[in-house]
């Protein structure tokens, strides 16, 4: 790379910390932590999305705990050396600032380092506020183009590039840095913005530099899945790519990486672990409640993709638990696959029959006909909320077409709902339930969708009538991210719709019964132990009842329980499902039962590294097997999450419409097409 290169490559770098330093102060306006420094050295007023909140609180909770446990191992005893904390790329954080003010600093220090002109502008910003003076006490500032940007007795600042060691080596020990002294060093998502060679041997300098020192590091890691894909996407485009990925793409590659590089201790975990291992439960319910989200596949694919590590070197630092272990995040990694589903792109016309979309639902209209709607995803040119219809037809044996339809008549318009759910009644009627418009607006109401056919019977001139059926103010279906599945009782034909959420309940516990002749809500007895409330699960009719799968629950955890509504003489009775081996708790996923098995496919889980990809349950054994799909063949990265799944049993096929979302900070995205899943290979085994 040459010069010229490296110099852009490093201001896009350098603008990360700018969109990172609003970020934090937009978390600190609205509760998360308490930071009323953030502002002042960033001046701005922005207001980020709930997701980005989510995604900057729990590192700067993962940071400040290993920060705190540095500060309590090093700084407890009586007469112990003052204590050093390094930050390397320390950008516009306040840190100093927050430690200053809880008197944390009266037995330590505290040394920044970034690129000249980050240091500078932070010295300068900090000389001109006053509120900030009086916390460093008195100064002093170096010259124009000096290394040393900024002094005080406890602060130092200095313009520096990573890249160059025996320049920061020098420059450090002149600011007195004490190689000795006990010594905490930071890299806030810095060290996977140099090259590998660079970053190793920053990691292998501090090893040998300090004798008593703590490295943590907050970074990406998972490069290889479809969100990890998407990340990198969006780093690239910034002209700030990620290095080292595929070299240490997870947290055990990473630990190994500090311990052969002269560290003596290191333990690394993802995100997802530390936020429920190292924060207490009250914290996360007072953080979960202080904005309206609905985006938790984002949330939680992104903090499976980045890790807090804490490596450490020397007696008395090796002996501080910064991370003790914890019972309370158990992994539960899946079983080796037993077999492979082929996926391949559906094919069709001009048109395509590709559906950019999540948060969609998805009905079989009739063999060779399946109808989308709602859902989030690209219309006219833009994203917004989905108000064509999308209708899916076979022409021929291998190949599909697909066309946008409207609502046209004098019933209601179709909304764009989200999170809803679609059940066909005929192949002329679809039955909508629920949904929500935003995260604070439910889609109120029963719609049914009428289709009229033209005279040839061309799928291309079907019309759609929108009719609301029911009382428009129902609170039953105040809710989204719930199931519909269809059952029996005494002969009769019903809708049994279980869970979800709404604004008023983060999780749904009930189910009501809905009576499809006569669209009224019904009571019918149900036995049993009642399930954990849950959203985002699974449910599919088997036997006159319905099966109900995995989901999220209360705590915004993954659920891996399976229970069946059984139909008994005098209404329903709940009974769980014993699987073995036990599955992968997971949410976001669809099912289908084919031949005595059911399927759950794709989703979200936390608890294992891996992907999910189909896992297949014997319901007369209650054996579970682990199916991977190979994507060889499909356009990369597919997200399995937010999508609707169609089963076409003649041909063993399943069908994977749309899927995606809110990517974090990194974008939109939409699975570019539609997927088929051959699902031979199942019937083969039996």
């Amino acid at each position: 790379m040459g010069p010229r290169s490296r110099e852009r490559r490093a201001g896009a770098v350098q603008s990360t910390n700018d969109s990172s330093a609003l970020s934090k102060t937009s978390l600190a306006a609205r509760g998360y932590v308490h930071d009323t420094f953030a502002a002042l050295l960033v001046p701005g007023t922005p207001r980020r999305a709930p997701l980005i909140h989510r995604g900057y609180y729990v590192r700067a909770r993962a940071v400040w705990h290993c920060v705190r446990a540095f500060l309590k191992g090093t700084c407890a005893a009586p007469g112990a050396p003052r204590a050093q904390i390094l930050s390397l790329g320390a950008g516009s954080d306040s840190l100093y600032f927050r430690l200053k003010t809880a008197g944390r600093l009266t037995r330590a220090a505290v040394w920044e380092v970034d690129f000249p002109d980050v240091a500078q502008r932070k010295a300068q910003r900090i000389r001109d506020t006053p509120e900030l003076c009086a916390l460093t006490g008195p100064f002093q500032s170096g010259d124009p183009g000096y290394t040393l940007c900024f002094e005080s007795s406890d602060y130092r600042i200095l313009g520096l590039d990573l890249r160059q060691l025996q320049r920061l080596d020098h420059a450090l020990a002149t600011a007195g840095l004490d190689a000795a002294a006990p010594t905490l060093l930071l890299a806030e998502a810095v060290l996977t913005y140099l090259e590998p060679d660079d970053a190793a041997a920053l990691i292998a300098w501090a090893a040998q530099r300090f004798s008593n020192a703590l490295f943590v590091v907050y970074e990406q890691m998972r490069p290889r899945d479809a969100f990890g894909e998407f990340m990198q996407q969006h780093f690239r485009q910034l002209n700030s790519p990620l290095h080292g990925l595929d070299r240490f793409p997870d947290a055990e590659a990473q630990q190994q990486r500090f311990l052969q590089a002269g560290w003596t201790a290191c333990r690394a975990m993802d995100m997802n672990e530390f936020y429920r291992c190292f924060l207490p439960a009250e914290e996360r319910r007072r953080v979960e409640n202080l904005e309206t989200f609905d985006e938790f596949e984002e949330w939680h694919l992104k903090c499976a993709h980045y890790f807090i590590l804490a490596a450490s070197r020397g007696d008395a630092l090796s002996q501080t638990l910064v991370f003790p272990p914890s019972e309370t995040f158990p992994r539960i990694d899946p079983a080796s696959p037993s077999g492979v589903f082929p996926a391949s792109v559906v094919t069709g016309n001009s048109q395509g029959p590709d559906l950019k979309r999540y948060g969609h639902a998805s009905v079989l209209l009739s063999p060779g006909l399946i109808l989308s709607a709602g859902g989030f995803g690209e219309q006219e040119g833009r994203h917004c909320r989905v108000r064509k219809f999308h209708l899916l037809s076979r022409y021929c044996d291998f190949e599909w077409k697909g066309n946008q339809l409207c609502s046209w008549g004098t019933g209601a318009q179709w909304d764009g709902r989200l999170y809803h759910t679609m059940t066909r009644l005929s192949d002329t009627q679809v039955l909508v339930l629920g949904g929500r418009l935003s995260p604070v607006t439910p889609a109120l109401g029963i719609l049914q969708l009428l289709f009229c056919k033209s005279e040839d019977n061309n799928p291309e001139d079907l019309n759609v009538t929108v009719t609301n059926v029911g009382p428009e103010e129902d609170s039953t279906l105040s809710r989204w991210r719930h199931s519909t599945t269809e059952v029996s009782y005494e002969n009769q034909r019903y809708l049994f719709v279980y869970g979800g959420r709404s604004v008023a309940e983060p999780v749904l516990s009930d189910w009501h019964f809905l009576h499809v002749g006569t669209m009224a809500w019904v009571r019918i007895p149900v036995e049993g132990e009642v399930p954990e409330g849950r959203h985002s699960h699974s449910a599919c009719s088997c036997q006159g009842g319905a099966l109900i799968a995995g989901g999220l629950g209360a705590s915004e955890e993954p659920l891996s329980s399976v229970y069946f509504l059984k139909p008994i003489s005098c209404g329903f009775i709940w009974e769980s499902i014993a699987i073995q081996p036990p599955i992968t708790p997971r949410y976001s996923h669809t099912a289908h039962v084919v031949n005595g098995k059911l399927l759950l496919v794709g989703g979200v889980w936390i608890h294992s590294s891996s992907v999910p990809g189909v896992t297949v349950i014997d319901l007369s054994t209650g054996l579970s097997f682990e199916y991977r799909i190979d994507t060889t063949c499909v356009p990369w990265p597919l997200m399995l999450h937010n999508h609707t799944s169609i089963l076409l049993p003649e041909e063993q096929q399943l069908l994977l419409l749309g899927g995606g979302g809110n990517c974090f900070s990194f974008g939109t995205y939409f699975n570019p097409c539609t997927v088929t899943l051959d699902l031979s290979s199942l019937s083969a085994r039996q």
